[in-house]
């Protein structure tokens, strides 16, 4: 079906429901987009995936940027493997399949474990001193990234959301952000896992001056200086997931970061995401609006792990399911014309 012709009959689908017009309000736009991805007036979901991508950032061995030792990486990541984290309670509330990558975590986890190991490195290097990454580490996360998701979709899912776990990560978001968008960096640099007064004004002090220090000439070596291996894997992972039209359902700050380095190298990867929620994180507001996108939550998140996308999952799947089993006015024996009075 051509791309006017199927707008025209996705709209009129949606509009021929047994309601009054938008009154499904963004369930409406999010039916329209999911069907314009898979080019159908019934689209699917199937098997619904997050994945978590976990590294470690140089700058995090300090304590200066980040309250939390970075410790907590590898000790979040046994979370997950256990089935405590916030993202394990709400993939399993919303039957989604949950896959673990350790992406450059500073431990070595038992080979038994059940987590992908896609490690790069243990961790990135400090950015106050010399890019995070080399652009061949950063390159290997990027395939790393791609080769993980197409995976999941031979395995069949067609709907992938992205999460991450590293301390530190905020930091390198931030930076991300102010190369990408061209803001200045001190808007682009919150609290992360909560820092209090004094360490935000420290964390600034140190990200100006980092990005002062570096000029890197392309979005690859944008990713390398300022990224972590969890976001180069997500910037490989999210192109990936473009170029195979599957749904990309985008958490928060740091994976918005992510999609700002893939968006630059192939802005088509847009057409494919939905946009889970606005993260409480300062910057988040501003990614959301370089890229023109429309949050399906405002729930005050800023945890991560995914977990804003896991939260908006049932959302695309109850806008799936009124295109497809909602009457119309037709099969119900309604006159169109009382659509303005239901």
């Amino acid at each position: 079906m051509q791309t006017d012709t199927l707008k025209k009959a996705l709209q009129h689908k949606i509009d021929t429901k047994t309601k009054p017009l938008g009154a499904l309000g963004a369930l409406e736009d999010l039916a329209f987009k999911i069907g314009c991805i898979q080019h159908t007036t019934s689209p699917q979901l199937t098997a619904p995936t997050i994945v978590v991508f976990a590294g470690d950032h140089g700058i995090a061995q300090k304590n200066e940027v980040n309250p939390f030792p970075q410790e907590v990486t590898a000790q979040m990541v046994y979370n997950f493997i256990n089935g405590g984290a916030a993202i394990n309670v709400f993939s399993t509330t919303n039957q989604i399949d949950l896959k673990i990558v350790d992406a450059g975590v500073n431990h070595t986890f038992e080979t038994e474990l059940p987590i992908i190991n896609a490690k790069i490195d243990f961790g990135t290097k400090n950015y106050e001193d010399s890019p995070a990454m080399s652009i061949s580490q950063c390159e290997a996360a990027l395939a790393k990234g791609k080769a993980i998701v197409d995976t999941i979709h031979k395995n069949g899912t067609n709907t992938i959301g992205f999460g991450e776990m590293g301390i530190g990560n905020t930091s390198s978001a931030a930076l991300l952000m102010a190369y990408f968008t061209e803001t200045p960096i001190l808007a682009c640099v919150g609290t992360g896992t909560g820092v209090d007064p004094k360490g935000l004004q420290r964390k600034k002090d140190i990200l100006s001056k980092v990005y002062q220090h570096h000029k890197p000439k392309s979005a690859l070596e944008a990713l390398a200086c300022f990224g972590g291996f969890e976001i180069a894997m997500l910037c490989g992972a999210l192109l990936k997931a473009s170029e195979l039209n599957m749904i990309l359902i985008i958490d928060g700050f740091i994976v918005t970061a992510a999609l700002l380095a893939a968006h630059a190298m192939d802005a088509k990867v847009l057409d494919n995401c939905i946009f889970a929620h606005n993260s409480q994180e300062q910057g988040h507001e501003s990614m959301l609006n370089h890229l023109q996108a429309k949050p399906l939550l405002h729930l005050g998140l800023r945890l991560g792990e995914g977990t804003g996308a896991a939260l908006a999952m049932p959302l695309l799947q109850a806008a799936v399911n009124f295109l497809n089993h909602m009457a119309s006015f037709e099969s119900a024996g309604i006159s169109e014309d009382t659509a303005t009075d239901v």
